[in-house]
């Protein structure tokens, strides 16, 4: 495994729409690993891939207990409600928003070895699938955020 280096706001490749996995194979599985090694340095709640490089339909995203969930070919197949609450992004240091985001979703996805599923999820969690999914089409945070706060005073920068 290894810790790749994340890619910032300004870089093109996080502005490209990402590509479908079709080979659940080693490599893949060693992108993951190095995926999760990535996001656990840099302490973050999620990572996709155009992140680290890499134009291709994969992310990890953080579930209510602490854990990282693999979610590969990810689409989200259902949205309820809503909610409005503060997010960052490893691409865009030091910055953060007030974005709004389904308060549930429900997600399709493949796992590392092809297999598919579906995972419903709310509040954070909902949000968290919401924000890498969108790194996956090409979007960030900052396309959509209502006011930009300041998390350490609070005051609108």
């Amino acid at each position: 495994m290894a810790i790749r280096n994340i890619v910032e706001k300004g870089d093109p490749v996080l502005n490209k729409v990402c590509r479908p996995v079709t080979a659940f194979n080693e490599r893949l599985w060693e992108l993951l690993d190095d995926m999760h090694e990535t996001l656990h340095n840099a302490d973050g709640a999620g990572l996709a891939a155009p992140q680290v490089g890499i134009l291709r339909r994969i992310a990890l995203v953080m579930l209510d207990d602490g854990s990282y969930l693999e979610i590969i070919n990810p689409e989200i197949i259902s949205r309820e409600g809503t909610q409005s609450g503060t997010e960052g992004c490893l691409s865009v240091p030091d910055v953060f928003g007030i974005v709004e985001r389904p308060m549930n979703v429900t997600v399709k996805a493949q796992d590392r070895y092809g297999k598919e599923f579906t995972v419903d999820a709310e509040g954070f969690t909902a949000r968290a699938f919401c924000h890498e999914i969108d790194h996956l089409h090409g979007h960030l945070f900052t396309e959509i955020v209502k006011k930009y706060v300041d998390i350490n005073n609070t005051d609108e920068e």
